[in-house]
């Protein structure tokens, strides 16, 4: 395993970080864990050097703060730094953020969280937390040992990332959306060189785009891979493009299966600043300008749009519409749909009523997304 700076702090990450985000589930629920596999695949990740895993309120409809707090029983938890969030969305004052808190420790069983970040920060959610005074409960949360690191996670643009870092002296890291198709995306490129030149650790969440940019690429696609002197799979080329940057800390990775842990882990122990060629780096931009052509939606299945009122299970269907246009338009991604998702569930159920948009982190135009996803998913003809 390779380790990085973390900002001001006098203390190494590893490049890669575990997110508890995308555990293996049983029967497609997220809510139901494999426990056994997941307690294994963060112990391994562990015992080979990760020493970074980050979890949620919310993840696995709650449960994967408890899942996290059973994997890192048996000595586990003082070989970890641990990363969690408050839900901003649910807390309207101190004592509400107190509870959450104590809720956290309590599922994760912890007396303290080593880095505690405000989740999913933009514009409104920054007006909120600071009308509730929100430094002032960290402070004493700091104080008493709760938690001991202060960061928050963010979805929206440079201008509003640069007046959360400008507005408190105490943020020690921030945790953004990064990876080569988003590098001008929300806080993108410009907000990670920001926060590094503050002294601020940079965590990456979606390195490989929600596991999108994993998928076996369509042959266009393939063909630029193939030109690289260095052959790698593409989760590899994805990981391997953040680790070049020298401004971020660590990439944390959702990964669901043993394979994936196996995979990233000597991934990151072939990772380091400056390790890609300038050569690598023409490919990678190459392959970003293609996968515009072929229509590349930037949802990465946090399933924060969930569930729809109308039943229409919305980060399912952009999943099979990005693998139809990253097979190459393949038909049998269409068959594929009409066999996997049932008629109360296909984009023909949407009402167009906007709830989605208001819950995604992304702020994608979800609605005109779905629209074009029925005009390859449940074209007829």
């Amino acid at each position: 395993m390779k380790y990085r700076k973390f900002g001001k702090l006098d203390w190494r990450p590893s490049a890669l970080g575990f997110g508890a985000m995308r555990l293996p589930t049983i029967g497609g629920d997220s809510s139901k864990i494999d426990e056994p596999l997941a307690i294994a695949m963060i112990r391994y990740a562990i015992d080979h050097g990760v020493n970074y895993v980050d979890t949620a309120y919310g993840y696995h409809r709650g449960n994967s703060e408890v899942l996290v707090g059973k994997a890192l029983r048996d000595g586990y938890r003082e070989r970890v730094r641990l990363a969690t969030k408050m839900p901003v969305w649910m807390v309207n004052s101190h004592a509400d953020m107190d509870r959450c808190l104590s809720e956290q420790l309590s599922k994760l069983q912890t007396d303290h969280v080593d880095f505690y970040l405000l989740h999913g920060l933009n514009r409104e959610r920054w007006s909120k937390v600071r009308s509730l005074n929100v430094f002032d409960w960290v402070e004493k949360a700091k104080a008493n040992g709760r938690i001991r690191h202060l960061g928050f996670s963010f979805h929206d643009d440079f201008e509003i990332f640069k007046e959360i870092i400008d507005s408190y002296g105490g943020w020690t890291f921030c945790q953004i959306q990064y990876n080569y198709m988003d590098a001008d995306y929300q806080a993108g490129t410009k907000g990670l060189r920001y926060a590094a030149s503050k002294g601020l650790g940079v965590v990456i969440m979606e390195p490989i785009g929600g596991g999108m940019l994993a998928i076996r690429p369509p042959p266009a696609i393939e063909a630029i891979w193939n030109e690289a002197k260095v052959k790698r799979m593409p989760p590899e080329w994805a990981l391997q493009w953040v680790w070049n940057q020298p401004e971020i800390s660590l990439a944390l990775s959702g990964m669901s299966t043993m394979q994936q842990v196996v995979e990233n882990v000597e991934s990151a122990g072939r990772s380091g600043p400056g390790t890609l060629t300038e050569e690598d780096l023409r490919l990678i931009s190459r392959v970003r300008e293609k996968y515009h052509e072929y229509g590349f939606v930037g949802c990465t299945g946090c399933g924060y749009c969930q569930p729809c009122p109308e039943g229409v299970i919305i980060p399912e269907i952009f999943a099979f519409y990005n693998e139809y246009y990253m097979k190459g338009r393949d038909n049998a991604v269409v068959t594929r749909y009409r066999e996997k998702v049932p008629p109360e569930n296909r984009v023909s159920r949407c009402a167009k009523c906007g709830m989605c948009e208001t819950l995604c982190p992304q702020q994608l135009p979800i609605r005109d997304l779905l629209s074009k996803a029925a005009g390859t998913l449940e074209r007829t003809g």
